[in-house]
């Protein structure tokens, strides 16, 4: 008997999913991990994969169709098997025995509740590809008879996290002489530190254009430039109607839930930049590693204030306050058509040079919607920046459950008194906006005074 494909819950808060594309076509073989479609949800593009084997019967949805999770998306069965309007034949066997029989496929646990980030401690390793004990990279075998690696399944089947093979076609990597540390033998992104790079001569993977070491080396897309949204013209009309998108109904009901039952309130303050000016261009002056922004600088500082008043790094729970032990720093991203927000985990623990790289890296996959869903979700704390697009102050919504977050403006130079003189400075203003349930008036002002006295004395940050 047939075996329903339902679309999965691939995200946390995922209520609906848009079937991007179909990757296998009715009568395709299909094996177990198999990647069956592309799908838009509420953050990225997500795969569903099968998870049983056989012949993909038919497509019940079409390509561009919404889909509520646990609805029907496919059937998987015997090759020739008959369906019935997008439904499993009916058989012989007895009433009793049917139900058995009309499986549906089995979902993998994804979903947890929204107000627990699923393991920082393992999503850090994995966004930022934190070493761990894990089995080495085999060396290529010697003989006929030399086991495959823990990665390939029967057949020679490869599993490896969506995130896994980019890197790996960008660098060059031979998946198959990688063992996996992830489940069922899976490669993550952890697992290809210290794997043997593919010739450069050759493509990475076939139909993909050989990628030079530096474009390789490269980050995706720096954190300031800002994708325009196009909005599509029709010749005549006096207006156009876009459906919305799955991050932009997200954004829309999350932005209901903040405005309207947090009582929020705001705090500003001014920073000079003088000393923190200096010390960025000392560090670009050094020319290794990635470039520092202001925006590295800036969620440095806010991960050691948070340490120091852990008041703040708090989520309101609605019969509680939850205060984190653990600083992860949720950075917005502007992408084509909307607001994303990927964590920075134990930020507070990492150095300049490590949240820069990790910055680059996040913001670029939001940007192509290849985010994992424990990269963006289970953030204590946000930084909103928007200096970059010459704005001097705003308020930013905060991202509950989370109880503050920071709107970044840009750096200007201004005459201010300055040592009982006239002088210019660099300028930064900052606004924290507070959810008052959780963080009093005092106690964000506090945080504020230490935010601003670190980024006025960088040296604070490496104490």
């Amino acid at each position: 008997m047939a075996t329903k494909v339902v679309m999965e819950a691939l995200s946390p808060t995922m209520e609906e999913g848009r079937l991007v594309e179909w990757k296998k076509n009715e009568g395709d073989a299909v094996a177990v991990g198999d990647v069956l479609a592309e799908v838009e949800t509420d953050k990225a593009v997500m795969e569903l994969v099968a998870r049983a084997g056989g012949t993909l019967l038919k497509q019940v949805v079409p390509a561009g169709t919404t889909v509520p999770v646990s609805e029907l998306v496919a059937l998987i069965g015997e090759p020739g098997e008959a369906v019935d309007n997008g439904k499993p034949a009916p058989s012989a066997p007895s009433k009793a025995a049917a139900p058995a029989e009309q499986a549906t496929q089995p979902a993998p646990d994804r979903n947890q509740p929204v107000s627990m980030p699923p393991a920082p401690a393992a999503a850090a390793n994995e966004a930022s590809g934190a070493t761990r004990p894990r089995p080495a990279a085999p060396t290529a075998p010697t003989a006929p008879q030399a086991p495959a690696p823990a990665s390939a399944a029967a057949g020679g089947r490869l599993r490896a996290s969506p995130l896994a093979r980019r890197i790996a076609a960008e660098r060059g990597i031979d998946l198959n002489a990688v063992s996996g540390s992830g489940p069922e033998g899976r490669i993550v992104l952890r697992d290809l530190e210290g794997a043997p790079v593919a010739s450069r001569s050759a493509p990475a993977r076939a139909g993909a254009p050989a990628t030079s070491a530096t474009t390789a080396a490269a980050p995706a897309a720096a954190v300031s430039p800002v994708p325009r949204f196009v909005v599509p013209q029709t010749d005549g009309a006096p207006f156009t109607d876009v459906p919305l998108t799955q991050l932009r109904k997200t954004i829309a009901r999350r932005l209901a839930q903040s405005i309207g039952p947090i009582p929020t309130f705001y705090l500003t303050s001014e920073v000079d930049m003088e000393r923190a000016w200096d010390a960025r261009e000392a560090l670009k002056s050094l020319g290794e590693g990635p470039k520092v922004s202001f925006n590295d600088i800036i969620i440095k500082a806010v991960a050691t204030a948070l340490r120091q008043h852990p008041a703040c790094n708090a989520w309101w729970q609605d019969d509680g306050i939850r205060y984190w032990h653990e600083i992860h720093v949720s950075m917005a991203v502007a992408i084509e058509d909307g607001l994303i927000t990927p964590v920075i985990r134990h930020a507070d623990h990492k150095s300049l040079r490590q949240i820069s790289a990790e910055a680059r890296d996040l913001a670029g996959r939001a940007r192509e919607r290849r985010l994992a869903p424990d990269e963006y979700t289970g953030g204590t704390f946000s930084v909103s920046n928007l200096g970059m697009l010459d704005i001097d102050e705003f308020t930013a919504v905060i991202n509950p459950p989370e109880a503050g977050i920071l709107a970044v403006g840009r750096i200007v130079e201004k005459p201010v008194a300055h040592e009982g003189q006239v002088a210019v400075r660099r300028r930064l203003r900052l606004t924290m906006s507070c959810d008052h349930r959780v963080i009093d008036g005092a106690t964000g002002a506090q945080f504020l005074r230490t935010l601003k006295a670190m980024l006025e004395n960088p040296l604070a940050l490496v104490w």
